[in-house]
């Protein structure tokens, strides 16, 4: 990833020239989700308007059961062309029935009615507790809200940032700066994401090609760059495939994940397209920018302690690789062996034996090292245990983070993920009580 072709700016979705944004209280979670880190008096409705009209591009769950939002948020987004953008936590609005889809249609007309735009190119996207009805009559008042305090302040960005967190421990920003024909371009983000977190999203809710097998992460960038509806899809798919679509905390895809990005070209230069020569540049800080947000999430999973880089090669397909990846790291015997520091191959090598990738025990590799070390200390080499002591591999896997390598000298596919390990607190944050609701999660 060419860093040098952009830098990192203070802000998030109001950095870009010509968004606004709110984030305010509207006590959907008192009707909503129960435990969280947004429980009590916090805002808890976002909104993301576009002053101008915006291109506009997604992705979204695979899993068969879907939100409203998703299901409108797929139609809408397939136009090519989006305004604004009206975020609600505390209720997923998910299995709700024909309510729940006329519910997310109604948030998209409240919204048009105070930001005075088309209903239809606004989109929706909700995250709490699944299967409780939305109450309509708090949105009502937290979209009005929002339409009124709406602004491009990095304060009213970080608000908005803060309305769509649930379990999140903190709000997730990023925004970057480069050149594009020599016009001043930003872009930025934010995300939401702790727990249910193994994103397998594409443009239509269909599976991708590499379908991963599975609390909801939604993200939301803004720029002020100038590029095709077609061109803004095809890279932000890339940008996903190698961020969100790369991370898991729990194995558990959401009924809810959303990806969007708006694109109001206010930075001035001609409008990119597929054949435009700075697309590169564009797609760097892209994929920079949602891979950052990414591995936020995974740094905020619930519970977490260590944060796993699991590198996988000699697959005899990338696709074998992606699966004998997600293995290892959704394995909820690796996952506590990595809480407790113990570099266990045993374990990791039964998650690889159970995976759909060709392995033969005989030829893997296994082996450990600090990020951005190039020293790798191997715990097994061809399926037999090397000399290097316990305490030297206990010594990067007591880290709070580090990377797991894996070869299995079956081909070139190879495939990475970002992964966390499984602590009690995780176990005692999502088991709730059920004498008491307000511990209960989404």
């Amino acid at each position: 990833m060419k860093k040098s072709l952009f830098h990192a700016i203070d802000g998030s979705v109001t950095a870009p020239a010509g968004f606004i944004a709110a984030g305010v209280f509207c006590d959907i979670k008192r009707l909503g989700t129960g435990k969280g880190s947004n429980k009590g008096q916090k805002r808890d409705l976002a909104l993301l308007v576009s002053q101008s009209p915006a291109t506009a591009a997604g992705t979204f769950t695979t899993n068969q059961v879907c939100a409203a939002p998703v299901r409108l948020c797929v139609e809408r987004v397939q136009r090519g062309v989006a305004r604004a953008i009206v975020v609600n936590s505390g209720n997923a609005n998910a299995c709700t029935g024909r309510q729940g889809q006329r519910d997310a249609e109604m948030m998209a007309k409240l919204a048009g009615s105070a930001l005075k735009i088309p209903a239809a190119e606004i989109c929706v996207a909700s995250t709490g507790r699944i299967g409780v009805p939305m109450p309509m009559d708090h949105v009502k008042k937290g979209i009005e809200h929002a339409a009124a305090l709406a602004d491009a302040s990095a304060a009213s960005g970080r608000h908005a940032a803060e309305a769509i967190m649930t379990s999140d421990t903190r709000p997730k920003e990023v925004a970057v700066e480069f050149k594009l024909a020599g016009k001043t371009v930003r872009l930025g983000g934010m995300c939401k994401g702790a727990g249910m977190i193994q994103p397998g999203m594409s443009p239509s809710g269909a599976p991708p090609a590499l379908r991963p097998l599975h609390a909801t992460m939604l993200c939301f960038l803004t720029t002020d760059a100038g590029i095709e509806a077609k061109t803004l899809q095809a890279a932000l798919n890339e940008a996903v495939a190698k961020s969100f679509n790369r991370i898991t905390v729990d194995g558990d895809m959401s009924t809810n994940d959303t990806v969007l990005i708006l694109a109001n070209g206010r930075a001035g230069h001609v409008a990119l397209t597929a054949r435009s020569p700075e697309l590169p540049t564009f797609q760097a800080a892209l994929d920079y920018v949602t891979l950052e947000l990414a591995r936020k999430i995974v740094l905020d999973g619930e519970g977490v302690s260590r944060f796993v880089t699991v590198r996988v090669q000699g697959a005899r397909t990338p696709a074998e690789a992606d699966t004998a990846a997600r293995a290892v790291a959704n394995s909820s015997l690796v996952k506590t062996s990595w809480c407790g520091g113990d570099p266990n191959w045993g374990r990791i090598l039964c998650a690889l034996g159970y995976s759909s990738a060709r392995v033969v025990e005989s030829k893997v590799d296994v082996g450990y090292s600090l990020p951005g070390s190039r020293q790798v200390l191997y715990s097994l080499r061809k399926g037999r245990p090397t000399k290097t002591t316990f305490k030297a591999l206990c010594r990067i896997t007591t880290a709070s983070a580090f990377d797991l390598h894996i070869h299995l000298h079956q081909g070139q596919g190879a495939a990475l993920i970002y992964a966390s390990d499984l602590t009690e607190s995780y176990v005692d944050f999502n088991k709730g009580d059920v004498n008491d609701p307000t511990t209960l999660g989404g």
